[in-house]
């Protein structure tokens, strides 16, 4: 009976074999790399915005408050974004023809808000309250990072599960006096004892995942 299969066949099947599971761990391993880098986390890319706001400017250099802009981050769950009617306060009358102001004058004239674009966005099947952390005692700095620094304000962490529940297993490093919340390189004392959570961690699923 005539050979049905040459002798090379033998060496094919193997090598498939062998390449199957390889080539799945690999696809796997760079699959996981990829979403867990800045590409695909949006760590330190900027996003362009209808307004040039430079947070380095009016935070690093002029000293506003968190709280100006983002006045609800103490009472709800979403910090909020300026009106346009906070920009006025000042730019009525600083750099009040600035053609870079445009955007700004053009909404507040035409009584429609400006369209910002969300840095720190999370899915929408993650629950996240500003207010409750900041009660707690952790900065704006821990997730935000130096925003005094930034010109264009950027992602500062993954904002992933594990980075999240790295923190609330541990939170004691990450928290501050309730006058420091807000400050900017906010460094503790040496000598003065950590600030304590009032109650236990919460690490429960339910907690974000409601």
């Amino acid at each position: 009976m005539a050979q049905l299969f040459r002798p090379s066949a033998d060496r094919r099947v193997r090598l498939v074999l062998w390449g199957l599971p390889v080539g799945l761990t690999l696809a796997g391993v760079v699959g996981y790399y990829l979403s867990s880098s800045d590409w695909s986390t949006g760590v330190g890319n900027p996003l362009a915005q209808p307004v040039p706001f430079s947070h380095d400017h009016h935070v690093g250099g002029l000293g506003l408050d968190c709280r100006y802009c983002h006045e609800t981050v103490e009472r709800a769950a979403f910090a909020g974004v300026p009106a346009t009617e906070t920009c006025m306060h000042c730019h009525a009358h600083l750099f009040a023809d600035a053609p870079l102001l445009a955007t700004v004058r053009d909404s507040w004239a035409d009584d429609r808000p400006i369209r910002w674009q969300r840095v720190h966005d999370l899915p929408d099947f993650v629950y996240f309250d500003h207010s409750i952390h900041v009660h707690a005692g952790v900065g704006c700095e821990t997730c935000h990072g130096r925003v005094d620094r930034m010109p264009r304000i950027r992602q500062y962490a993954d904002l992933s599960m594990k980075w999240c529940l790295e923190c609330h297993r541990d939170p004691t490093p990450h928290l501050r006096p309730p006058d420091a919340v807000f400050v900017m390189g906010w460094r503790p004392d040496p000598d003065a004892p950590p600030v304590a959570l009032e109650d236990e961690p919460h690490v429960s699923c339910s907690e974000c995942h409601r």
